[in-house]
Parts: C-alpha cells; structure tokens; sequence
C-alpha cells in the first residue's frame, strides 16, 4: 500500500504560495485563505500519482480505505482530510468496526469512532469496549455519550449490564438520557443516588438528566445536609432546579476549600 502525505505535498506548494504572497494577507486573513487553499488542493492534479487526492481515495474499495486510514494512524502519517470525507461518504462502517475489534491503540479508535457514530451496527461493540474497560477514559466516554443518544433503544441491554455489575457508571449515565419513563430506570438511578455518598454529585446529575420530578423531595433532603461541600451543594441545586424544584436558603462554605479554589480562581 501507497501511503500519500498529502498534508505535506500540501505544506510544501503553501510555503510557495505564502512566500508569494506574503504582503498580500494579514495574519487573521490567512486563517480563512488556507483552509481554502487546501480545499482547491483536493482538486490538484498531483504527477506522482496521475490524478487529484480526491480522486486516489475516490478509486478505493471501503476496504483500502479503511486499511488506508489504519496505515496512516499506525504509520505516524499525517490523516488527510480527503481520506475522511471519503470514508464518510462511503458505508465502510463493517471494515472500520473490524479494525476497532482488534486494536487497542486509542487514537486509531478515536478516529474510528469519530466516523463511524451512532451506527446501530456499533452499538454491541460500544457496548463491549465499556464492559470491559477497554481504551482510555476518552474514547470510553465519547462511546458514552454516541450510546447515551438512543438511550431508549439499547435500554434493556443498559439495565442488564447494569444488574450484572459491568460498567455501571456508563449504565447510569445510558439510562439517565432515556426519554420514555419507566419506572425500574428512576427507581435504579434513585438507589444509586441513595446508595453513593462519595459520588451524590453525579449521581444527582443523573436524576436532573432523567427529569422525573419524584426525587425532589429526596433532593431536597439531601441539600438540607449542612456536612455536604461547596460541589455536591452546587449539583444537588442544579438538579433540583433542572426538575422544577427551587432552594434559596443562604449557605455558608467560606471555609469550604472547593469555594476558596474557584473563588480565588474567579479573583485571578
């Protein structure tokens, strides 16, 4: 496989253009040229390879062109932009989940999952890369938030991981973005609000995203616990607020060393 760094063939025929035309752009004015510039580029007829970037990745089966993007990732070359556009013009969702099947190198799933999305076809290996704990908090949390999106759907595979023990933060946050009410989900995301006194918090977070008005009352017993710090006071009055409810009775957390971090932040 021919690996192209267009990127680079691109850099070299800029510095050319910029040194022609250096006097002629202010620097706020070449932030919109070049993009422009490297746009006009893909139409480029380019010698080494008889054609246009656009065209060298138009010519490649889903499968070239998934192997093409694992090449470059893996390769340390540059990903051109050209690549992309193809690949998502393109339904090479089965060839890019193969890859992410077998790789555990984040970047190359970053990119993967970047482009593949919220194709329902992901969701059984979104679900697996979560259960068991595979790649960084980053790339975990991006699959979070593509599973969170169709919360309704993929449900009842949620509460039963949920049930089992896997990866039950992400459950939680799964099925707090679920639209439909159902009484095992708020009774779920209620215990755990009950349950966690080291994560009420985000727990709490959990109760405002799900938006049923039943666990007012325990947020608001909750607030009313003068021990709790600056943070958790601030989520609890978010999540009360974010279900109708209203708390303004005065608080004092001047000795409360989270409210003299981000005062003092403010101050800065």
């Amino acid at each position: 496989m021919q690996l192209i760094d267009f990127d680079g063939l691109f850099d070299e025929k800029l510095a050319q253009y910029i040194e022609q035309n250096k006097n002629k752009y202010t620097e706020k004015q070449w932030e919109n040229v070049i993009p422009r510039l490297y746009k006009k580029f893909g139409d480029t007829f380019v010698a080494k390879i008889k054609c246009t970037p656009k065209e060298y990745y138009a010519k490649m089966s889903e499968s070239e062109l998934a192997d093409t993007l694992y090449a470059h990732l893996t390769g340390d070359v540059p990903v051109p932009e050209f690549l992309c556009a193809e690949l998502e013009s393109r339904d090479a969702t089965k060839e890019l989940l193969a890859i992410f099947e077998k790789e555990n190198d984040e970047v190359v799933a970053n990119y993967i999952v970047n482009l593949v999305g919220a194709d329902a076809r992901a969701r059984d290996i979104y679900f697996e890369c979560l259960e068991n704990n595979r790649f960084d908090e980053d790339v975990r949390s991006d699959v979070t938030d593509i599973l969170r999106s169709s919360a309704d759907e993929i449900k009842e595979k949620a509460m039963k991981n949920y049930r089992d023990g896997k990866a039950v933060e992400y459950m939680l946050e799964i099925l707090s973005h679920c639209k439909v009410r159902d009484d095992e989900v708020y009774e779920i995301l209620l215990k755990e609000f009950l349950d966690s006194e080291d994560k009420v918090p985000v727990r709490a977070g959990y109760l405002a995203s799900y938006g049923d008005e039943r666990a007012l009352p325990y947020l608001m017993k909750k607030i009313e616990d003068r021990s709790i710090g600056f943070v958790t006071f601030q989520e609890l009055k978010y999540a009360i607020e974010a279900l109708g409810g209203e708390y303004n009775e005065p608080r004092d957390f001047s000795s409360d060393k989270d409210y003299i971090a981000i005062e003092g932040a403010g101050q800065s």
